[in-house]
C-alpha cells in the first residue's frame, strides 16, 4: 500500500460561513495502480490532491504515504519527504521563469545533490522529444512543451507516487494528448502510482480505478452513474 486516506475533512471558512468541502474522504492505492479521481468544478478535487501532497491541512484525518503519515510532520520534514517520494504535476505549468527548461528539469535533483542531475534531465528530456529546447527558457516554450517540461521535472527523481491535477486542461487537444501520452508511458516505465484529477471521462478510462468527489466524499465511479 503506497497511499491510506483515513477521514479527512477539510472546511473553508469558519463559523457558520464555513464551507465543508471534504467531510470524511476515505482511500487506498496500492503501489503501482493507478487512480482517476473525477468530479465537478468546485467539488474538492484540487483541494484533496493539495492535501495528499502536505501543501495544505486537513481539518481532520490522516494521509499516510510509504508509511509515514504527512499530516503530522512538521513543514521542512514534508518538504523533504515530497522530494524524496512524490512528485506533483499542476494545470498551470510552474516552471521557474528565470531557468531554462533542463535547469528547471534539474533543480529537484540538484537539491538533494544529486551529481548526475544535468545528464539525468537532459535524457529525460531527449525521451520526450525537447532535447531541442533544453536552452529555452519558459517564456519561449508552447504550453504543450512546457507542460512536458514540468512532467519532466516531476518525475525525474522517480518517485514512488505521481499527483497530477489536470495536467491537460489549459492545452489544445493534439498537446493535451501528446502530455498524457508521454505520461501514461512513464508511469508504466517507471513503475509509478498515478493519482488524476481530471474531469474527463476519457482519460479516466486510462486509468486502472476511478472515483468521482461528490458531496465531499469518494463514491466508485461505477457507483455513481
Amino acid at each position: 500500500m503506497i497511499l491510506k486516506v483515513v477521514g479527512l475533512r477539510k472546511n473553508f471558512g469558519r463559523g457558520e460561513n464555513a464551507i465543508e468541502v471534504l467531510r470524511g474522504v476515505d482511500l487506498e492505492v496500492a503501489r503501482g495502480e493507478t487512480v482517476a479521481i473525477l468530479g465537478a468544478s468546485g467539488s474538492g478535487k484540487s483541494t484533496l490532491l493539495s492535501l495528499l501532497a502536505g501543501l495544505d491541512d486537513p481539518l481532520q484525518g490522516e494521509v499516510w504515504i510509504a508509511g509515514e503519515e504527512i499530516s503530522r510532520l512538521s513543514e521542512e520534514a514534508r518538504a523533504r519527504f515530497r522530494a524524496r517520494n512524490l512528485g506533483i504535476v499542476f494545470q498551470q505549468y510552474h516552471l521557474m521563469s528565470t531557468l531554462t527548461a533542463l535547469e528547471n528539469v534539474s533543480l529537484p535533483l540538484e537539491l538533494v545533490r544529486d551529481l548526475q542531475a544535468e545528464d539525468k534531465a537532459w535524457r529525460l528530456l531527449d525521451a520526450m522529444g525537447l532535447a531541442a529546447r533544453c536552452d529555452h527558457f519558459p517564456h519561449q516554450l508552447s504550453g504543450g512543451e512546457a507542460q512536458r517540461v514540468a512532467l519532466a521535472r516531476a518525475v525525474v527523481g522517480e518517485p514512488a507516487l505521481l499527483l497530477a491535477d489536470e495536467p491537460s486542461g489549459s492545452l489544445d487537444a493534439q498537446s493535451g494528448e501528446i502530455v498524457m501520452r508521454i505520461l501514461f508511458d512513464l508511469v508504466a516505465k517507471r513503475d509509478m502510482t498515478l493519482i488524476l484529477v481530471t474531469h474527463s471521462h476519457v482519460l479516466a478510462e486510462r486509468c486502472q480505478t476511478r472515483y468521482e468527489l461528490r458531496e465531499g466524499l469518494l463514491v466508485p465511479e461505477s457507483s455513481s452513474r
